[in-house]
C-alpha cells in the first residue's frame, strides 16, 4: 500500500490528541507542550509527506544524514534540530544549517560551533545537555558542573542558550524516569535564578524508547508564569519503516 499525506495526518492528530490528554491531566496548557518528532533514518521522500501534512520541525541525531536531507528538502521552510552528540569536525555542518542544537555538553564544542557560525554569519539557539540518569552509556554534563558550563557559555556571542535537555534512563520503572525529568526541572528553575542566560526558559526531554512520550507531557507541570516548552521525541510519526 502506498502511503500518502492522510497517513501522517492521522498518525499526527493521534499523537497530538494524547499529549494533549496527558497535559490536561496535570492541568497544564496542550499548548505548552511542543512536539518535535525525531526523523533519523527516515528517508527524504517520507519526511516530504510529512511536512505537507503539517509537519515543519524535524529532530536528527547524525549530523551528516540531517546535513544530507536539508540539502534535499531545501525547497521546503522546515526547521533542523540536531539532537545527538556532536563530534567537533562536525560542528561546521550543524553551523551550516541547524535552527536548534540539543546537546550542547562541554566547551570544546561550544568553541567549534561559534568559529563556524562565525564565519557562517550566523547564531544557534542551544540546549545543554545534562546526564541526569549517571548513566555513564549517555552524554551530558554532570548535574553538579551544571552551573560552571552555563557561566561559561556566557561568554560565547553566536550561542543562546535556550534550555536544558535530558534523555531518561531507559527503564519501565516510572518512578526511575520521572526522577530524571523531575531533576532536569529543578536544574533549569536553579538557572533562571542565577540569571546568566535570561532567555534560559525551556525543557528538551527524550526518552530512548517513543512508548512513554505521554508520559512527559505529564511530568513537568509549569513552574512559573512564563511559558516553558517541554519537546517531545518521537517516532511514532512515521510509523514502520518501509
Amino acid at each position: 500500500m502506498t502511503e500518502s499525506g492522510a497517513d501522517f495526518k492521522a498518525r499526527l492528530h493521534s499523537v497530538r490528541k494524547r499529549i494533549a490528554a496527558a497535559a490536561r491531566r496535570v492541568d497544564r496548557d496542550p499548548d505548552e507542550v511542543h512536539l518535535m518528532p525525531v526523523s533519523k533514518t527516515v528517508p527524504a521522500n517520507r519526511m516530504r509527506l510529512a511536512a505537507a501534512a503539517g509537519i515543519a520541525e524535524f529532530g536528527e541525531n547524525k549530523v551528516q544524514e540531517a546535513y544530507r536531507k536539508w540539502q534535499e528538502l531545501s525547497d521546503l521552510d522546515l526547521r533542523w534540530c540536531v539532537i545527538g552528540n556532536l563530534q567537533t569536525n562536525k560542528a561546521k555542518y550543524v553551523a551550516r544549517f541547524a535552527s536548534e542544537f540539543h546537546a550542547l555538553d562541554r566547551i570544546r564544542a561550544a568553541e567549534a560551533l561559534e568559529r563556524r557560525l562565525q564565519l557562517e554569519g550566523r547564531s544557534l539557539d542551544v540546549f545543554v545537555q545534562v546526564n541526569t540518569s549517571g548513566e555513564a552509556s549517555k552524554y551530558g554534563v554532570a548535574p553538579k558542573n551544571l552551573p560552571k558550563l552555563l557561566k561559561d557559555l556566557a561568554a560565547f556571542e553566536t550561542l543562546n542558550v535556550r534550555g536544558l535537555m535530558t534523555l531518561a534512563i531507559f527503564s519501565a520503572d516510572t518512578d526511575r524516569v520521572r526522577s530524571c525529568f523531575q531533576l532536569l526541572r529543578q536544574l533549569r528553575n536553579q538557572a533562571q535564578q542565577d540569571a546568566v542566560h535570561p532567555n534560559l526558559r525551556e525543557l528538551s526531554m527524550g526518552m530512548s524508547a517513543d512508548a512513554g512520550f505521554s508520559l512527559l507531557a505529564a511530568l513537568v507541570p509549569p513552574v512559573s508564569k512564563s511559558k516553558s516548552r517541554l519537546q517531545i521525541a518521537s517516532a511514532q510519526l512515521f510509523g514502520a519503516q518501509r
